[in-house]
């Protein structure tokens, strides 16, 4: 069989729909991949907007800033809560350990299944607390009762996505912890007499974790709910990402 060109149409037909080689699908997963931590970069920032300024100068995302307020608290400084920092600490601890169990227990499964469970959990988490805000009636004011309930729901969806994070070991998107990322950018760059390596992934995560926090910020003008609801669609939506790395995996596979 002949084109209308006189090449054999099944050259043709095979040049068109030549799958992917092996390393092209993994440098296509690696980006999926990618994006997805970096749209849980933003999704971090909102979750820190929503506990420094609403749950009374706490942080449920990033540990070491946390860490140093519950410092700060039990040496005195006004304005700042020991109980509120320390609950956020335990409870953050509680979700990396849930995380690490799944890891562990699931050694075998692909980078890409394994962030699709861990975002869908995070999503779950995090629409539980959305609900509880609602519920509780602190859609646009927190009640005091409500402030531990948000403090651990979120904490905990922040830890066990860090301990999947931590295992991905995607350079340069931690999603929530930036003085090694910042450091990186400066101590790597040509002014240093650096090569630059990843400058655009590390300067993204800067600017999407400033976007993510700033978005927050401006999102509480209307409630609560709303920095709650916007992480969680993020969380969907890195699901979803992982899904299809998932999947483009699994089609070029070999067959066994």
């Amino acid at each position: 069989m002949y084109d209308q060109r006189g090449k054999p149409r099944r050259i043709v037909e095979g040049l068109m729909t030549a799958p992917s080689t092996p390393m092209q699908t993994v440098a296509a997963n690696r980006g999926t991949h990618t994006i997805a931590l970096v749209a849980l970069t933003f999704s971090t920032g909102l979750i820190d907007a929503l506990s420094f300024i609403a749950l009374g100068h706490v942080f449920t995302a990033n540990m070491t800033g946390n860490i140093v307020f519950l410092a700060f608290a039990v040496g005195g400084a006004q304005g700042l809560s020991a109980a509120r920092s320390a609950a956020s600490l335990l409870s953050f601890m509680a979700g990396a350990l849930c995380g690490g169990i799944i890891s562990v227990r699931h050694s075998d499964w692909t980078q890409a299944r394994l962030l699709k469970h861990a975002s869908v959990i995070e999503a779950a988490l995090l629409l539980v607390a959305t609900s509880f805000a609602v519920i509780t009636g602190s859609k646009h004011e927190i009640t005091p009762n409500a402030v531990y309930g948000l403090i651990v729901l979120t904490a905990v969806a922040m830890g066990f996505r860090n301990a999947v994070v931590r295992k991905l070991a995607v350079a340069d998107v931690t999603t929530t912890v930036l003085t090694l990322t910042v450091t990186g950018l400066a101590s790597d760059s040509s002014l240093a007499g650096g090569t630059n390596p990843r400058w655009k992934r590390r300067l993204a995560s800067i600017v999407t974790m400033f976007a993510g926090a700033a978005t927050g910020a401006i999102l509480l003008r209307y409630g609560v709910v709303a920095p709650l609801a916007a992480s969680s669609i993020i969380a969907v939506l890195a699901s979803m990402a992982a899904r299809r790395s998932e999947r483009v995996s699994q089609s070029s596979a070999p067959p066994g």
